[in-house]
This record gives structure tokens, sequence and C-alpha cells, in this order.
């Protein structure tokens, strides 16, 4: 079992950058994808940006396109989360997962989660 945690989270102004971590421990396998989810009050939990086990191919949804990127750093068993010109929209509690294989869109399908963070764009 793979434990994730995230930090990084806090209020920004609209516009703002913010960059999330989530760090893994435990026995996470060779393929293990990763990826961020959000959920703000009174919505579904959705998938923000995941990212191969080699950090080749990472996919975004379309709200987050161009404004967000996912990195992982495997040496320091860390996936990233770049925000920049966060909107009101963007606020959220933001959720690290992991699953064996490739990542995917449904949160059904993360065996792994971390206890989220929240991030709060306002003026």
């Amino acid at each position: 079992h793979v434990q994730l945690v995230e930090s990084g989270g806090g209020l920004v102004q609209p516009g703002g950058s913010l960059r999330l971590s989530c760090a893994a421990s435990g026995r996470a396998p060779g393929n293990y994808a990763m990826a961020w989810f959000r959920q703000a009050p009174g919505k579904e939990r959705e998938f923000v940006a995941g990212i191969t086990w080699n950090g080749m191919i990472a996919g975004y949804a379309d709200s987050v396109q161009g404004r967000f990127t996912i990195t992982r750093e495997n040496a320091k068993n860390t996936v990233y989360l770049q925000m920049d010109d966060l909107k009101p929209e963007d606020t959220a509690v933001y959720y690290c997962a992991g699953r064996s294989g490739e990542w995917r869109q449904r949160p059904s399908e993360y065996a792994d989660w971390g206890q989220g963070t929240q991030v709060t764009v306002s003026a």
C-alpha cells in the first residue's frame, strides 16, 4: 500500500501561482501512475492532471490546460502540480492519487489517495 501526502496549498489572488507537492511512501509498483484531482464544495471530485510512471505522458482537464503543469521526480518519490494564472473557479481541495498502470480520469480507478490540500483563489 502506498501512502500519499500533499502539501503546498493556500490562499492566492486571481492570476497568482501555487505549486502543490505529493510525496509517496511505501511499496509503489514500478509502473505507478499518479494524478491530481480536485473537489469543490457541493461538487463531484474531478480529474485535473495525470502523469505516467516515467513522466513521459501527461494529460490535463480542458479547464486547466495551458495553466497547470504536472511533473514528477521519481528519485524523491514526489509529483508536483504547478498552477499558474489561477482563477476563483480553481478553488477546491486538491487530492493526489496513484494507481498501477496508466493514469485515468475516473476517481474510482485509483487505489491510493492523499488527505487533500486546500487551494483558495480570492481577492
